[in-house]
């Protein structure tokens, strides 16, 4: 079997792609800001048999960025699958006059996603084969006023560029865009999961398992469960007028005790 590297591999998402990468044979290179959660990681994949390397990295350091860049251009121990995975919930309204909270997405959810995405592009193409999923959201479909739908929407659309700019190569570019998933990114991002219908919510492993079955089709856009692949249909079709007007309600609906909007992811 392959590498795979995995960003924000130790929680989530993330550890759910390295459990499962791992079940499948693959070693696994994560990375992660956190090193002591890194080495327990790390520990519970290797006792599945499988070769773990850890890299810690805080991604939106651009430093910390160029080695795992370094990493993944590595001809010696050749990257077969990108995870670009990292990422967090925005407080930060568009109109904030402090955009500390705007850089720190730019760089960990767009800047380093480029980075990543591309250095892996160029090994993987010069090899003939290759798989990259960038994690987005269907957040990316709608228009909150947090930016993250804003930042997602660039996920989505940076992965279907890269995809063409493959075609034909051997390697395949994903987005994944799933809804709201049972994981500990809402805790962490203090965002309350009160008056979530329990119907919109997805399993981790589910969700990794389909992410992974349509990166093998070579799918572009994965989007999670027949549900949300109505329901992001029926958005798609809808005015953007009538997006707008249901990106406001969610938003209002959503709104934590600091007076912030939620995310999804």
């Amino acid at each position: 079997m392959g590498i795979a590297l995995v960003t924000g591999g130790t929680s989530g998402i993330g550890a759910t792609f390295a459990r499962q990468l791992a079940a499948k044979g693959e070693d696994i290179v994560l990375v992660a800001r956190d090193r002591e959660r890194l080495e327990q990681m790390a520990h519970e994949l290797r006792g599945m048999g499988r070769e773990v390397e850890v890299l810690p990295a805080d991604l939106s350091k651009r430093a910390d960025v160029a080695r795992v860049v370094k990493r993944l251009e590595d001809p010696q121990r050749p990257i077969d699958m990108l995870v670009n995975n990292a990422g967090f919930g925005m407080h930060s309204q568009l109109s904030d006059a402090d955009s500390s909270g705007h850089d720190f997405a730019f760089e960990v959810m767009m800047r380093s996603v480029r980075e990543l995405g591309a250095a892996s592009a160029r090994a993987m193409r010069a090899r003939g084969r290759g798989r990259i999923i960038n994690v987005s959201s269907t957040a990316g479909f709608v228009a909150m006023s947090s930016g993250y739908s804003a930042v997602k929407a660039w996920v989505t659309s940076f992965s279907e560029g890269l995809s063409n700019e493959l075609h034909g190569t051997g390697v395949t570019v994903m987005a994944l865009c799933p809804g709201w998933v049972h994981t500990e990114f809402h805790e962490r991002a203090g965002i309350s999961k009160g008056g979530i219908p329990g119907w919109l919510w997805l399993d981790a492993d589910k969700l990794v398992r389909s992410a992974l079955r349509d990166a093998e089709r070579g799918t572009v856009i994965s989007i999670p469960s027949v549900r949300y692949k109505l329901l992001m249909g029926v958005v798609r079709h809808l005015p953007r007028s009538a997006v707008r007007r249901i990106s406001r309600a969610i938003s209002s609906s959503r709104t934590v005790s600091s007076g912030s909007s939620t995310v999804t992811k």
